[in-house]
């Protein structure tokens, strides 16, 4: 008969077990976004207009509908814009993007952002089951399947290409 007093292993080599699972999990982590943030004075997130701040979003909220975008919500210093892609049947993706524009010292500061959200079309599958009392549960052979949209990733774009095509057409349409 064993003592039950003390464990079937040893104790310290449990602990290790433990910590070393938890270091392994620990690994995966990546690193926290804040830490790449440079908070730069140049920034590739805003242009600069001679128009005033209504003139210019009114310019934004153009440039936002000349390239298929649905413009949102009627506040005059912001504007934003959402455009669906599906670059392939399994896969759909969001672009949001805000523009905010307030006055500057020689006019107006429009200041963009854009947000990109992934979906993947997801399967599930489930078979039916069936409870009878007193005679227990039974699994019968109809699956079913279904399928849905969802969210797998979303991402603020930090492309300064993207930003300055955007501005580009801004500029365009403030002459």
């Amino acid at each position: 008969m064993r003592d039950r007093s003390r464990p079937a292993f040893p104790l310290p080599a449990a602990v290790l077990g433990l910590a070393l699972l938890a270091a392994g999990c620990a690994g995966n982590v990546p690193p926290p976004a804040y830490t790449a943030e440079k908070f730069a004075a140049d920034s590739p997130f805003e242009l600069r207009l001679a128009a005033g701040p209504l003139a210019a979003c009114r310019y934004g909220q153009r440039a936002l509908l000349s390239q298929g975008y649905q413009v949102h919500g009627s506040d005059t210093q912001t504007i934003r814009g959402t455009k669906y892609f599906q670059p392939e049947a399994k896969y759909q993706m969001q672009l949001d993007i805000n523009l905010v524009c307030l006055p500057g010292a020689d006019g107006t500061v429009i200041y963009a952002s854009a947000v990109q959200t992934r979906y993947e079309l997801k399967t599930s599958a489930s078979n039916t089951g069936l409870s009878v009392a007193g005679v227990g549960s039974v699994t019968l052979p109809w699956s079913t399947e279904k399928e849905a949209m969802v969210k797998v990733g979303e991402e603020t774009v930090v492309d300064p290409e993207f930003y300055g095509r955007l501005f580009e057409l801004l500029r365009r349409l403030a002459e």
